[in-house]
Order: structure tokens, then C-alpha cells, then sequence
């Protein structure tokens, strides 16, 4: 219940399972792609700061994203019974199509500083990443989960690279982010800007808690396999013991008629 109220509150409370079944797979069926856009938008970030784009295709890709907000948004929400609440549940929705509009981005002197509005979007991504990353643990598929902890790895490596001016290509990036999120922290890829280095203590943060639910994970399904192992053989003890009770019940009849015989 506290976790639904914290999905609320951040707006990123999704389809409830009350909701009409329609409803409830058109929000599936949007989970990885918008993770998919997640790992997109950091790479757009780079190519963009490097100048291999050019402004029309980076206004395309801007619209492409934004359109993907008000389908998604639009859809679920004509599908739902309770709209109001929906809306309401999922506010960082409204607010990324609302503020990250490409259109804002032409009307206003600012236009440039308004394209940092996107990370808007990347936030809004990130909290369903991070809810998908924990359905994931609590089913201990371990394969998936560091498959979840290698695209988080990916996406902070390729936005710290079109961030930080210290880290110069998406390789760096990558391996200075799983560097700090390991909290290995070797200091030979270092963030030298202000904003770099907030990036860099809130991917620290997450490393913690990432490393410690991975650590949990894997102590999770190594003991549970130990579990399965100890059960099949108390299993296995059960049915000899079964068995040698159903041997003396029948060896106790065969001596109750040898004594009646007698």
C-alpha cells in the first residue's frame, strides 16, 4: 500500500489491475518501450552535443518522443473507467506533455534552454524502469535483472558523456558509470562540472541501493535453490518413510492373523 502511494505521489502509478482488462494490457504492452525510449534519449543527448544530427531529423525525434507521451496518455486514458483518477495517478504524464512540447521550444527566447526540459522525460522514464526493475527482483530472474542493471549502467555512461565535458566518448561514460555505480570509484574518469557531479552523486545513490537489491537478489535465488534441494530430499525421506509405515501395517495384519490362526 505504501509503495501504490508513493507511485501516486511521483505520478507514475500506471494502470491499476481494477481497471478494465483493456486498459490493463495497453499498459503492459507500453512498459518496454518506453524503457527502449529511455535508452534513447541519452544517445539523441550525445549525438546532438557532437553535432552528428541535423536540426530537422532532431526536431523529428523530439516530436517522434513527445507523440509517444500523448498516444500512450491519450489511449490509456479513453480505455479507463476512472479517468480522473488515472490522470491524476499519472501527473508526470500531463506534466512531459504539457512542458516538453517542441512547440514551447519555438516560441520562447530561450528556445535552447528549454530543450533541457526533456529531462523531464527521461525522469518520468527512469520511475517506470525503476518499477519494472523491481517486479523483476522480487521474481528473482537474475538474468533480467542485470540485464536491467546493464541499460541503466548504458543510459547514465551516454548522457554523463553529453553532460560532462571531462568524460569524451560514450565508452568513457559507460565505464565511469559502472565504476561509481559499483562504488568501485577508480578516480581515472572524473566529473569536473557542477551538473556532472550532481549526476554523479545521484548515480551513486542509486548504485548503493542497486548493488545492494542485485547482492539480495543473488542471495535470494542461491538460497532458494538451496531451499528446492533440501525440500526434494526431505521429499524423497518422506516417501521411503511412507513406505516402510505401509510395510509394517501390512507385516502388523500378517502377524494379527497368524495369531487368530493360532
Amino acid at each position: 500500500m505504501q509503495e501504490n502511494s508513493l507511485r501516486y505521489i511521483f505520478g507514475v502509478a500506471g494502470v491499476s489491475i481494477a481497471e478494465t482488462p483493456e486498459a490493463v494490457r495497453w499498459g503492459r504492452y507500453f512498459e518496454w518501450p518506453m524503457v527502449l525510449l529511455a535508452l534513447w534519449i541519452p544517445i539523441q543527448w550525445y549525438f546532438e552535443s557532437k553535432g552528428f544530427v541535423s536540426p530537422f531529423l532532431v526536431e523529428l525525434l523530439d516530436w517522434s518522443i513527445w507523440l509517444t507521451f500523448v498516444i500512450e496518455t491519450g489511449l490509456i486514458t479513453s480505455l479507463v473507467c476512472d479517468k480522473r483518477r488515472y490522470l491524476l495517478g499519472n501527473w508526470m504524464n500531463v506534466a512531459i506533455i504539457v512542458m516538453a512540447c517542441p512547440l514551447l521550444w519555438h516560441v520562447v527566447p530561450w528556445a535552447v534552454s528549454f530543450r533541457l526540459l526533456r529531462l523531464v522525460i527521461l525522469a518520468g522514464v527512469m520511475f517506470r524502469m525503476t518499477r519494472t526493475l523491481r517486479m523483476v527482483l522480487k521474481k528473482n530472474r537474475l538474468g533480467t535483472t542485470l540485464l536491467s542493471a546493464g541499460l541503466i549502467v548504458i543510459i547514465a555512461g551516454v548522457f554523463a558523456a553529453a553532460l560532462e565535458p571531462a568524460i569524451k566518448s560514450p565508452a568513457d561514460g559507460i565505464w565511469w558509470a559502472l565504476v561509481t555505480i559499483t562504488t568501485v570509484g577508480y578516480g581515472d574518469v572524473v566529473p569536473v562540472s557542477i551538473s556532472g557531479r550532481i549526476f554523479a552523486g545521484i548515480l551513486i545513490i542509486i548504485g548503493v541501493g542497486l548493488f545492494a537489491l542485485l547482492t539480495a537478489n543473488f542471495s535470494a535465488a542461491l538460497i532458494g535453490s538451496e531451499v528446492g534441494e533440501i525440500e526434494m530430499e526431505e521429499g524423497k525421506i518422506l516417501k521411503k518413510l511412507d513406505e516402510i509405515d505401509k510395510r509394517l501395517g501390512r507385516l502388523e495384519k500378517k502377524l494379527e492373523r497368524t495369531d487368530k490362526g493360532h
